[in-house]
């Protein structure tokens, strides 16, 4: 009786294993699709302002107001100058005023799609050797929204100004972004692996913010024709908010699975109202604009954006970084009016 009992719970063992085995032989893994090996080779831009070419000074028609998308994706934008070798086409999917919510795969996604459904409607059919991304400052850290409280704050001496308003909670608003770029990063490596790319068979490159204001602005400019930000502001925006937020995207650059290249020295020397080559729009006013009920509340948009020489340079040492195996890397002044490609510990 118990070698009968033995047999039996053998066979009930063995019968299902035997079924899957079965099954899977009739219903065998299907690899994901992957570009064809004659594919052009591609680089993909995602994320915000500063990668969509805000400031750039054109836009293309159809994100320059039609159908209220104001992504404002400008020819002169930073992937428009990424080289690479074997690279023959640059997509721009990132958009002004994104945040990370932009680029995830689940909604709300009101005006555009996803920028990562974008990505993956391009993914079999070019080759993607990278995907360079810029996010965060519109998440819970509301940059531009400080920028512009910094300006208001020149005529209201009277009052604290905006860097010592937001610093008490500074660090905890960049903390409280890091996840959801954490969160957009693994939606895009998703993608990626569902159109055939393990990370091992292109780059994902996440860079931070310069600054595009410092404390050592022409006086003269110091107002409404230039910055119009005090001095105290400016220290602010330089020592300590960019550093801030720099520390907080390279932190979720190292837990969402992407290299992270630093700009946040990259702009010195360069900035908005210092004189000689400006790397950053000054403040800035279409004047046409405010005569446009659509138009008027993006009057003020390009202000305090790298400007198309800026968006060269930043794509150098971007280019440069994207050659190299390092996982991170920081764009700083070469001495010569540019930059160069700077090694941790160098």
């Amino acid at each position: 009786m118990r070698n009968f009992l033995r047999r039996a719970t053998t066979i009930l063992i063995v019968i299902p294993v035997l079924a899957l085995l079965l099954l899977a032989a009739d219903h065998r893994i299907v690899p994901p699709p992957a570009p064809p090996d004659n594919a052009p080779h591609a680089v993909v831009a995602l994320g915000d302002s500063t990668m969509s070419g805000e400031g750039g000074g054109t836009y293309t028609p159809d994100t320059d107001g039609a159908r209220n998308d104001w992504c404002h994706r400008s020819p002169q934008a930073m992937v428009q100058h990424i080289k690479l070798d074997g690279v023959t086409k640059n997509f721009n999917f990132a958009c002004s005023g994104a945040d990370a919510q932009a680029i995830r795969l689940d909604g709300p996604h009101p005006g555009e799609p996803s920028q990562a459904a974008q990505l993956a409607a391009i993914a079999s059919t070019y080759r993607i050797d990278a995907v360079v991304i810029a996010v965060g400052a519109n998440d819970d850290p509301q940059f531009g929204t400080l920028l512009t409280n910094c300006v208001d704050a020149l005529f209201t001496s009277a009052k604290p100004g905006c860097g010592k308003q937001i610093d008490p909670t500074w660090q905890r608003r960049v903390d409280a972004m890091v996840p959801k770029i954490v969160a957009a990063l693994r939606d895009v490596r998703r993608v990626m692996i569902e159109h055939g790319y393990p990370d091992s068979a292109y780059q994902l490159a996440l860079q931070s913010y310069a600054a595009p204001v410092a404390p050592d602005i022409l006086r003269n400019l110091q107002n409404v024709s230039g910055c119009p930000l005090r001095t105290d502001d400016l220290r602010w925006v330089q020592d300590r908010g960019v550093p801030v937020l720099n520390d907080g995207i390279r932190r979720a650059a190292e837990q969402g699975g992407a290299r992270f290249l630093d700009l946040s020295r990259a702009g010195i020397g360069h900035e908005a109202c210092t004189g000689g080559q400006e790397w950053f729009t000054r403040l800035s006013v279409n004047l046409a604009d405010f005569q446009d009920k659509n138009r008027y509340p993006h009057a003020l948009q390009e202000s305090f954006h790298p400007n198309a020489a800026g968006y060269t340079a930043f794509a150098r040492c971007m280019s440069q970084f994207l050659t190299l195996t390092v996982r991170q890397a920081a764009c700083v002044a070469d001495g010569r009016g540019s930059l160069q490609l700077a090694l941790p510990n160098t």
